[in-house]
């Protein structure tokens, strides 16, 4: 005669819940391991190699000139970078003189991609030193700058002029082949030119 086997203890189920969920803990504890160190979204990082200004012209207190950037653009994502809301921004001394879009593209993945982008800028008129720096900061440069005229509270004047160049990258990316990430890459520069020649002294990112 077989005997009618018991039903499982309320112990019994209550240990298999308690392992099941330490279980899921950890799986969970391991995925998000995996995704903020492996796929988890960065921002592409914009490196600018040099900066030119291939024709400069100046006269009645106004300058325009062609705007050279060349610049080095790393996707450090698992996955491809498309940008297509990008743009390039010249100020002097607070307001914008120069303006370019940049084309819509795609960076593959762990790659770095070499841009370089020319635009001409339109007459514009020089500012008085004192309100030139107003509208500025103090800052240092990557090459040797001479043939200043003085200083004032630290900021440069003289013979030089200073325009911030804005680079901004917008976009996204894909996690695991099925999420989409908003990324931002973006740079600024403050770059120093002879107001004599239109030669470059130095940038400073």
């Amino acid at each position: 005669m077989v005997k009618p086997q018991k039903p499982p203890s309320g112990r019994t189920n209550l240990a298999s819940c308690i392992v099941a969920t330490i279980f899921l803990i950890f799986v969970v504890i391991i995925a998000l391991i995996v995704y903020f160190t492996v796929f988890k979204p960065q921002d592409p990082k914009i490196s600018v190699n040099s900066v030119q200004l291939p024709s400069f012209s100046v006269g009645n207190n106004s300058v325009s000139f062609t705007f050279s950037q060349y610049v080095a653009v790393k996707n450090p994502n698992r996955a491809a970078f498309s940008h297509y809301d990008s743009s390039i921004q010249l100020l002097y001394s607070g307001s914008q003189v120069g303006f370019m879009f940049i084309p819509a593209g795609k960076i593959e993945a762990g790659r770095t991609q070499y841009m370089a982008a020319t635009f001409a800028v339109q007459s514009f008129p020089l500012a008085a030193p004192n309100e030139a720096s107003a509208a500025t900061m103090p800052t240092t440069t990557t090459g040797p700058i001479g043939g200043f005229g003085g200083s004032n509270n630290g900021y440069r004047v003289g013979p030089t002029m200073e325009i911030d160049c804005r680079m901004e990258m917008a976009g996204r990316t894909r996690v695991l082949n099925f999420f989409t990430h908003h990324v931002d890459a973006k740079s600024e520069c403050r770059v120093s030119i002879a107001v004599s020649d239109g030669s470059v002294l130095g940038f400073h990112c």
